[in-house]
């Protein structure tokens, strides 16, 4: 693992797994079973200002970024969010404070939107697409839809110049939906979307810590989760929504998955986690102040500690996250190192290796069908756009580009009595024949 401590990030639960809705697939509502004993999850005072000046003090860079999520972070409410502001600012010496606020919406009010305002939050707000999509897993406590109330959220920040970007989870009820979800989330003001794939286990019998939803290195037996998005249908769900995003919304809609393939594609690592070639930067802390490897990796073996025992510095440099993170690496199969897209995947995230590759090796991501599809697809278009890039142009020219290909396809197709492929109502022989 190659962490120091000025690229780590935490993704902080000041309210552990507590949450207002019911979600079919979430991971992370069973959480609640690791900490049997506890009665109050709010972060508390004492934790919450150690960990906020832990994580300045760690970070040697001008502007440090904080990360909130949960659960369900807003139901802590504004005062607690206002407060923490302030402890930011009291341990700011000099530096610039980001925050990122993870929410489902539901409870955002002008209260929210004014805290957010006032302070520069970025706003995700998960959302699975038009009502019917959304609404088939997405429910309150009381099985109820969220649909409406979601939106209600949408409109407050919209309303309040609250700036916001999309998380939708692809799974197996909205997946063969692609392009009525993506435009659904650009009709509805999101410029910046990821689209995160839903993959989980359940095992037949819970494990001693009372988890279902299980690791990839669980030896039990155990079923995929019926909720999880197919891999195929994962492929098809983004080559589907990169064909449109290619031809009409380069610089103009912005999805996490395909800036991340740009990256990998002129040669940088890729700025997420799940793509580097190593992981173990990216940590999860729970509202007591332990401290866990990965946020998809919140089990009793990978607590690293607690930062009001041992200092968070020290915990992201132990030998043990070290282990954790190198193992992406050293644990790749054979199958994966030889392929081609190896320097775009470099097998995704280590919780998804559950599978084996066709000669027999452990460790196979779950996804890789999906993902080859995908990154084979948007090949010749990354290609271009990062030679776009090396001669200080823009990349929204491979827009442009894809045009007149298929212009140029379709005239070679063209009778020389057909309509005109141009559009121009004229026959073929009397408009564009010449251009061939």
């Amino acid at each position: 693992m190659t962490t120091t401590v000025n690229n780590f990030h935490v993704l902080a639960k000041p309210i552990g797994p507590i949450c207002n809705l019911d979600c079919r697939y979430c991971f992370y509502l069973e959480k609640e079973a690791i900490y049997p004993q506890a009665s109050k999850w709010a972060m508390p005072e004492e934790v919450l200002d150690t960990y906020i000046r832990q994580y300045i003090e760690a970070h040697d860079t001008p502007v440090v970024s904080f990360a909130w999520q949960g659960g369900e972070p807003t139901l802590l409410g504004v005062e607690y969010f206002r407060h923490l502001v302030e402890i930011q600012k009291k341990y700011a010496n000099g530096k610039r404070i980001q925050n990122a606020f993870q929410t489902n919406g539901v409870l955002l009010n002008d209260d929210w939107a004014a805290l957010f305002r006032a302070n520069d939050f970025l706003i995700g707000i998960s959302i699975d697409g038009p009502r019917e999509l959304h609404d088939a897993n997405r429910v309150d406590k009381g099985g109820q839809p969220t649909f409406d109330r979601v939106m209600r959220g949408i409109e407050t920040l919209r309303r309040n110049d609250v700036a916001f970007n999309t998380l939708t989870t692809v799974h197996r009820d909205n997946a063969d939906f692609p392009l009525e979800v993506y435009r659904f989330l650009k009709d509805n003001g999101s410029g910046h979307m990821q689209f995160i794939p839903i993959v989980e286990r359940i095992a037949y019998q819970a494990t001693s810590d009372g988890l279902h939803l299980i690791s990839p290195d669980f030896d039990g037996s155990a079923r995929v989760a019926p909720w999880s998005v197919e891999p195929r249908q994962f492929g098809r769900f983004l080559c589907a929504i990169f064909d449109e995003w290619v031809r009409k919304d380069v610089g103009r809609y912005f999805v996490q998955l395909f800036d991340l393939s740009l990256e990998m594609w002129t040669g940088l690592e890729s700025s997420l986690c799940v793509f580097r070639r190593q992981c173990g930067s990216a940590l999860a802390i729970e509202h007591c102040g332990d401290l866990y490897s990965c946020d998809h990796f919140v089990y009793p073996q990978n607590r690293l500690g607690n930062i009001m025992e041992s200092p968070l510095e020290t915990l992201v440099d132990s030998p043990q996250q070290h282990s954790f993170g190198e193992a992406k690496e050293s644990t790749l199969p054979r199958y994966c190192r030889e392929c081609d897209v190896r320097f775009a995947c470099n097998g995704e995230c280590p919780k998804h290796r559950f599978l084996v590759t066709p000669d027999g090796e452990p460790g196979l991501n779950y996804l890789c069908a999906g993902y080859k599809m995908f990154f084979r697809h948007v090949d010749p278009y990354m290609r271009f756009m990062a030679s776009e890039l090396a001669m200080g142009r823009a990349p929204a020219g491979v827009m442009s580009r894809v045009a007149e290909q298929e212009t140029q396809a379709a005239l070679r197709k063209a009778g020389r009595n057909d309509p005109c492929p141009c559009g121009s109502g004229r026959k073929f022989k009397q408009c564009c024949a010449g251009r061939l």
